[in-house]
């Protein structure tokens, strides 16, 4: 690693929410904010890389609500940690991102509906504090590790500050799988 760029302080482990295999070549950070317009642009880029690297690539998402500019950011941060309780965290990140101009609380209620979650058990889990300890969590780890902005991504521990359009993105992580 470049000592010279920001490292991810909170290794990943066993209550980040993970998409792909442990032992992938690659494992992508990201610090997110579901009403961040940035992030919803990064959104499709990321599932595209998702799929062009396969096994290759692990995607560990935390949140990063900046609720200074995104009032909403809180709550659907929070919704996707109570639905992820029942197993159900990756369809709300997706529908939270494919929705993300309505996050509104009636919306979001739908959406916890649409992805088949238990509505009564992600209210009482709302109301019981946990899931707001596991954002503010997440937020602590990120300030640790120097996220300012989302999106921020690390790859393989290291924050990734070039750009995240899709070509450049996908040109630094061919080079991570060609590096011994």
């Amino acid at each position: 690693m470049n000592s010279n760029r920001a490292q991810l302080v909170v290794p990943v482990g066993p209550d980040d929410h993970v998409e792909g295999p442990d032992d992938a070549a690659i494992t992508i950070v990201e610090y997110g904010d579901f009403q961040c317009p940035y992030c919803g642009q990064a959104y499709p880029i990321v599932k595209r890389l998702q799929s062009d690297f396969g096994g290759s690539l692990r995607l560990v998402f935390r949140n990063m609500p900046l609720t200074n500019v995104h009032p909403q950011a809180e709550l659907a941060a929070e919704t996707a940690e109570a639905v992820g309780l029942q197993g159900k965290f990756w369809p709300m990140y997706d529908v939270l991102f494919e929705n993300q101009r309505d996050l509104s609380g009636p919306a979001i209620l739908r959406y916890v509906e649409d992805v088949g979650a238990d509505l009564s058990q992600v209210a009482n889990t709302l109301h019981d504090g946990v899931v707001q300890k596991r954002v503010k969590d997440d937020v602590e780890s990120g300030i640790r590790s120097g996220v300012n902005g989302t999106p921020t991504f690390f790859v393989n521990g290291e924050r990734y500050d070039g750009s995240w359009d899709y070509d450049t993105f996908h040109a630094y992580l061919e080079e991570m799988l060609d590096q011994p």
